[in-house]
């Protein structure tokens, strides 16, 4: 399946299509930390890029249900998993600047 990566919303949208979901299917499916589904108007909204993802939690149940590899979901959106996150906080300045040069180094060759 080849996904459109240029936004997470664009993602989801091409993700959904491709295995023969509606936006209401979808939205039935991708389960909040409450246990409740998203609305369709909420996914709506994401894949018209209007919202992004509010939690890990959301960005796991999309990659999960939509079977798409979560860090690449999460380039998508922009953002970091929660696990980076942490690692990052617990790094000095000088540590976290060698991350992104490396992150950076391996993504422009």
């Amino acid at each position: 399946m080849s996904l459109d990566l240029s936004s997470f919303g664009r993602t989801i949208s091409s993700a959904r299509k491709a295995i023969g979901l509606s936006q209401k299917e979808l939205a039935a499916k991708i389960k909040k930390e409450d246990g409740e589904p998203i609305t369709p108007q909420y996914l709506n909204d994401i894949e018209h890029d209007r919202r992004s993802p509010q939690s890990d939690h959301l960005v796991s149940e999309f990659a999960k249900v939509l079977k798409i590899d979560t860090y690449s979901l999460y380039a998508a959106a922009g953002m970091l998993p929660e696990q980076d996150r942490k690692l990052l906080k617990k790094a000095s300045p000088a540590e976290a600047k060698d991350a992104f040069v490396a992150f950076r180094r391996k993504l422009t060759g």
